[in-house]
């Protein structure tokens, strides 16, 4: 009996790992290949909705609706992000090109008044300590220097390749942005004729699926919104006491960046302390860690609770959610490994699965 249940362990191991893998390889490397299809999928979904109630109460034609929708997303989509765009890729660019001349005029001032403070205290002591302490000072300063040109082109030649990608991210949005006009306008077709192949225990399947996952996605782009939110005030108030001029505009654009895995508000406010301590500035830059440090805790303990208490899963199990999924998948995993474990224990919960006992 025992080594039956052992069996059955293991062949159940084998088998779930073995479509974790095949789920995680999809995503990885086949998800990007259909991102354009799903992300125009996604958006004619959401459009299709306001487009029936406009077509509704207006008696015009629903195609006609879903179309000049379309065209405004797009429009006013596409006009904040080039705007964004430019002056992000200009202000990035003119900081790295200017990397060399901040060393020289405040890294360089630093090292040497250090090595000038040791060398007097040194030179009573040993000249040939001293000798050594000064070929010690000049070899610190030239590597530090060349580090410094070394990032300084290195992140120019990023921007340059992220400029010669730009065809293929360019293609990739029109090819969104063409399909979400045809999944719009033939959504009922479409998915009426992808629902057809399948049996009727499964088409009830997905249909709970795309109803939870739509109300759980909704919900969590809430709780971000919320999230965001509190780190605007947080950082309004924090830049305001410690006198930052425009304290409160500075904080609408750091608050935009929150809710990226890799930026964030630490992508922003870090540097700007390191330029501030750079400057002697230290009091402020001091100052302004203490503001990203309360922000930084208080962010940790709110978001696993905020999201976790809307899409009902404890706040650890959300908390690993955002962890691995921000680490394998980036801002997509950020949302998506939640709510899929929220849909895996309502799934769960419902009988529809049994992989949790209660």
């Amino acid at each position: 009996m025992d080594f039956q249940k052992r069996q059955n362990f293991i062949i159940n191991f084998i088998y779930f790992l073995i479509l974790a893998a095949l789920i995680f390889f999809l995503m990885k490397y086949g998800l990007p290949l259909v991102a354009p299809f799903l992300a125009a999928f996604l958006i004619a979904f959401f459009v299709r909705k306001p487009a029936y109630f406009l077509s509704k109460h207006l008696h015009i034609s629903y195609k006609l609706i879903v179309t000049l929708l379309l065209f405004l997303l797009y429009g006013s989509a596409g006009l904040l992000i080039v705007r964004t765009a430019v002056k992000l890729i200009s202000f990035i660019g003119s900081v790295m090109s200017g990397l060399p001349a901040l060393y020289t005029s405040y890294i360089q001032p630093v090292f040497t008044e250090l090595f000038d403070t040791i060398e007097y205290s040194v030179f009573p002591l040993d000249a040939s300590l001293l000798a050594a302490l000064e070929e010690m000072e000049q070899q610190l300063i030239q590597s530090a220097g060349n580090i410094v040109s070394r990032l300084s082109f290195g992140a120019m030649g990023s921007i340059s390749g992220l400029a010669s990608s730009l065809p293929g991210i360019f293609l990739r949005i029109l090819l969104t942005i063409i399909s979400s006009f045809f999944i719009a306008i033939d959504y009922e077709v479409l998915t009426h004729f992808c629902m057809q192949q399948f049996s009727e225990k499964t088409k009830a399947l997905f249909r709970h699926i795309k109803e939870y996952v739509a109300g759980t996605l909704l919900v969590c782009i809430r709780s971000y919104a919320l999230i965001m939110s509190i780190t605007f005030l947080e950082l309004s108030l924090g830049l305001s006491l410690i006198g930052i001029p425009n304290g409160v505009l500075i904080a609408a654009v750091i608050s935009l960046f929150d809710i990226l895995p890799v930026l964030g508000t630490g992508g922003i406010m870090i540097p700007w302390v390191i330029l501030l301590a750079l400057q002697s500035n230290y009091a402020l830059a001091l100052k302004l860690f203490l503001v990203y440090f309360i922000i930084t805790v208080i962010r940790n303990i709110l978001e696993p609770k905020i999201v976790g208490s809307q899409i009902g899963l404890h706040p650890v199990v959300t908390l690993a959610g955002i962890f691995i999924g921000a680490q394998l998948f980036g801002v997509i995993g950020l949302f998506g490994f939640p709510i899929l474990f929220s849909l895996l224990r309502h799934l769960n919960d419902i009988g529809v699965i049994h992989i949790l006992k209660s």
